[in-house]
């Protein structure tokens, strides 16, 4: 039974109502989740929290509320400044009308700006709230944008695209870079508690959809992953990996404002759940995006943040990630369904089953490779190793290792960044191609596939990432890419704000320089990006 602190139906009323908002506001729109409603009224959108209680997420006060509202305020204050405005009031005054108020210490609320708006002392003071009005409720006050602009209805217009997601994934490490480091939350006890709460919400779904025995191998699966990765997870928990992230980092929380991504919506009403592994956080989009069947949008997203974060320590943990947060998003869609009508429930219901069946599978190991893209400036090799990622290995693709961005990231600059002569120095060059043996045997060692794209003009370079095949156990494929050389020069004076700073010159001293090795496969990618990209995937059996 509803209560005053639970009962928001006239809140609701007043919010749903256009005169609500004065002149201007023909209509109001309405977006509801579990937890909250929101209001797009005009060019504002008004947050209410819903007096709800789960056992994860608290509303049912109006003292939760508010300190939820500012709570929320703040902490999307970090990634959307201009688009978190402040946190009102709604008030009932001594009539029994109700208005808008702004936050106060009192039960008792005035609006500064509706105030300093009057034209004449004598109104400002009319306006004033008599001491028995009262606060009903608290919303969110945020700046409008078109529900067109959100990254989910982009996805469903096949709006997305891959320079999207290369500036989403940098302001998703930016965010990550500034947050604060928690060392008391997340490592093998949070993800432990994630796997738990799944295993135990799944079971209460089972039937209604899902599989008893998919809930098991789910289980079965991600504790022995678990128990695997427990050291991993705690060596980055106490090396600062675990931050204060977003914590519902998905499609529907990333939105274009000014032609930028911004994130959005992060979680503030719980500590567990946004207190984690930065790599956990990414994981959210990941996992929406693959189940989306987007691949190798994810795949352009993840290896822009390895880029960005160089965290390819986090690798390894990233199935178990990815199978957690389809977990997560199975259970809540179940939930979701059940709030449905009936003949509304089909399509959800499938997508949560479906959800499960991702979460498992992503637990499955599959064999990692080493693909070796060789050849002069122009062949085309890191546009090749973008097309064949998302083919290779397991979600979402393999991490490319690109010399250039290599090279740009030890100087310390930008990838648009020219450098200077001196870092194509053979000292520098040395560190670089030491640098993707590295990476690659770390890459290789947490079970993922990699894609190494350099010149590998000189046989020790060559020799060095073989080596790295050998000392793994796996299989390296290595391909020398070849076009004739006006293409290539064709190609080079055409790019603009690539990673590579060769120029047609440095191409004709490549072409004059280098001899193909003779133990490469060696793959004509003359013509079309298209037609390259076929003839390099059936070498590779892709």
């Amino acid at each position: 039974m509803a209560t005053a602190e639970t009962d928001q139906t006239a809140v609701i009323e007043f919010l749903s109502d256009p005169a609500s908002y004065g002149a201007g506001v023909a209509k109001v729109e309405r977006c509801e989740t579990h937890g909250a409603i929101v209001f797009l009224a005009g060019e504002r959108a008004y947050k209410l929290k819903r007096a709800v209680s789960y056992a994860y997420m608290d509303f049912s006060t109006r003292a939760l509320r508010r300190a939820m509202c500012e709570a929320e305020l703040a902490v999307n204050r970090r990634a959307a400044p201009d688009l978190y405005l402040e946190v009102r009031a709604v008030v009932r005054d001594a009539g029994g009308k109700l208005r808008f108020g702004a936050l106060t210490d009192s039960d008792a609320a005035v609006d500064p700006a509706s105030l300093a708006s009057q034209a004449t002392p004598r109104q400002a003071r009319d306006s004033l709230p008599h001491s028995t009005d009262k606060i009903l409720d608290w919303v969110v006050v945020m700046r409008r944008f078109e529900q067109a602009d959100l990254f989910e209805e982009m996805r469903k217009r096949g709006a997305l695209t891959a320079p999207l997601m290369r500036r989403a994934a940098e302001a998703i490490a930016e965010f990550h870079r500034g947050a604060d480091i928690r060392h008391d939350f997340g490592g093998a006890v949070g993800i432990r508690r994630v796997i738990d709460e799944n295993a135990e919400v799944l079971t209460s779904w089972s039937g209604r959809p899902f599989d008893a025995g998919k809930i098991e191998d789910y289980e079965r699966c991600s504790r022995a992953a678990l128990t695997t990765l427990s050291p991993l997870l705690e060596a980055r928990r106490e090396n600062g990996f675990v931050r204060r992230c977003h914590g519902d980092l998905h499609l529907n929380n990333i939105c274009l404002i000014g032609g930028e991504p911004v994130l959005f919506d992060a979680i503030e009403f719980s500590e567990e759940f946004s207190r984690i592994d930065v790599f956990y956080d990414l994981a959210f989009l990941l996992m929406d995006l693959e189940h989306r069947r987007l691949r190798p949008l994810a795949n352009i997203l993840f290896n822009r943040y390895l880029e960005c974060s160089a965290d390819f320590g986090g690798i390894a943990a990233l199935p178990l990630f990815l199978s957690c947060r389809a977990a997560v998003r199975a259970h809540v869609m179940a939930a979701l369904a059940d709030r449905l009508a009936v003949e509304k429930r089909g399509p959800v219901l499938a997508d949560a089953a479906a959800l499960l069946n991702d979460a498992i599978a992503l637990l499955k190991p599959s064999p990692p490779e080493l693909v070796v893209l060789g050849g002069l400036s122009g062949t085309g090799k890191s546009t090749l190793a973008r097309a064949i990622a998302p083919k290779l290995g397991r979600a979402p693709g393999a991490v490319i290792l690109r010399s250039d961005v290599i090279r740009k990231r030890l100087w310390g600059v930008d990838v648009p960044a020219r450098l200077p002569q001196e870092a194509y120095a053979a000292e520098t060059t040395a560190r670089v191609f030491a640098e993707i043996a590295q990476t690659s045997a770390k890459v290789l060692a947490a079970g993922h596939g990699v894609i190494a794209d350099a010149v590998y003009g000189l046989p020790e370079e060559r020799a060095q990432i073989e080596a790295v095949a050998r000392d793994a156990g796996v299989r390296a494929r290595t391909l020398w890419l070849e076009a004739p050389l006006a293409e290539l020069e064709r190609r080079v004076a055409a790019r603009a704000g690539d990673a590579s700073d060769a120029t047609v010159e440095v191409v004709r001293w490549q072409a004059a320089m280098i001899a193909p090795p003779t133990e490469w496969r060696r793959v004509g990618v003359s013509g079309t990006e298209e037609d390259a990209a076929a003839r390099v995937m059936a070498e590779l059996g892709l």
